[in-house]
């Protein structure tokens, strides 16, 4: 069978396939909630998410929909910390642990400017923890330069994606296996953690192999030195991957095949794992366990502890 995506010139059919771009506002981040989390000490803590608006990354990533919410030019300086004093203000209590993450790389100067860092550390000095995301090959000196004007320990997430051979280059990333585990090592040698996001069946999986080739991605990111795993069910969305949906080279995971994985993963006790829990409902096959299979991955997620099955009448899911 041959495939619509083709083999040269990947970005452009990317983006030809793109939906309209939101409307965003360089000074206000386009979402922010609080979330609790278990930390590397074991605690549960509490954890501002802001969602920063800013300059569209670089890269065109298959899978990617966060551009939908990016700019097309680079924010004024002084509008990234003016979005963390709009998200902080509004929150119900003050958090622990902050995450800036911002459709990008926080590394990447036309995202983020450079210049704003010090007045970015000063925002987020109450925390104990800040988690910044970026490409792993944006890391080097910038990520120096934060983790030094900072109160709160550094952490970093990246995403690995998929360790599949044939498909994370087709992902469009521009990464290797080897630059990941490089920028790994450069960041945990400089006492920075690190995290990485997993995708959970990425386009031309079936099921299983979406299943096995998640667990022997995360076995590659925790022995590169990642200490944290975010699981994403790949999501329909953007464009292009509707696209892949409809010739029959990608569909999304059940969400059996998420509550197996981060089982899986949990108990092999490498590492945290966290099962990214939004919009579950295009996963699920069935109204009537989804909010308990929700409230499940829910509570795992902050134990991390596999617990019982669900068990449901209705579907026959375990």
């Amino acid at each position: 069978m041959t495939s619509i995506y083709p083999a040269h010139n990947r970005s452009a059919w990317i983006l030809a396939q793109r939906p309209p771009r939101a409307m965003a506002d360089p000074f206000k981040p386009h979402g922010f909630m609080l979330e609790e989390e278990r930390s590397a000490s074991g605690r549960l803590v509490s954890s501002a998410v802001i969602l920063l608006t800013n300059k569209e990354c670089p890269w065109r990533c298959l899978m990617c929909d966060l551009w939908k919410h990016t700019l097309t030019r680079s924010v004024p300086p002084g509008a990234i910390p003016r979005q963390i004093d709009y998200a902080l203000g509004r929150l119900q209590a003050q958090p622990e642990q902050v995450k800036l993450y911002n459709s990008g790389s926080f590394f990447d100067p036309a995202a983020i400017p450079l210049a704003d860092y010090p007045a970015i550390a000063q925002r987020v000095s109450f925390a104990h923890n800040l988690v910044v995301e970026s490409h792993p090959r944006l890391i080097g000196q910038s990520a120096l330069k934060l983790r030094d004007l900072l109160g709160p320990s550094l952490e970093v997430a990246m995403g690995l994606e998929t360790v599949h051979p044939d498909v994370l280059p087709r992902l469009n990333k521009n990464l290797t296996l080897s630059a990941f585990a490089k920028a790994t090592g450069f960041l945990c040698s400089r006492g920075i953690a690190v995290r990485a996001f997993l995708l959970l069946k990425p386009p031309f999986l079936d099921e299983a192999e979406g299943l096995e080739w998640a667990l022997k991605s995360a076995e590659f990111a925790f022995a590169s030195g990642v200490e944290a795993l975010s699981l994403i069910p790949t999501r329909a969305g953007n464009g292009a991957l509707d696209r892949l949906r409809l010739a029959g080279e990608f569909a999304p995971p059940r969400l059996s095949t998420l509550e197996r994985a981060l089982e899986s993963l949990l108990e092999r006790r490498q590492g945290r794992v966290f099962a990214d829990t939004w919009d579950l409902e295009q996963f699920s096959t069935c109204a009537a366990c989804l909010e308990q299979r929700r409230q499940r991955l829910h509570k795992m997620n902050r134990e991390q502890v596999v617990l019982p099955k669900i068990g449901c009448p209705v579907c026959g899911e375990p």
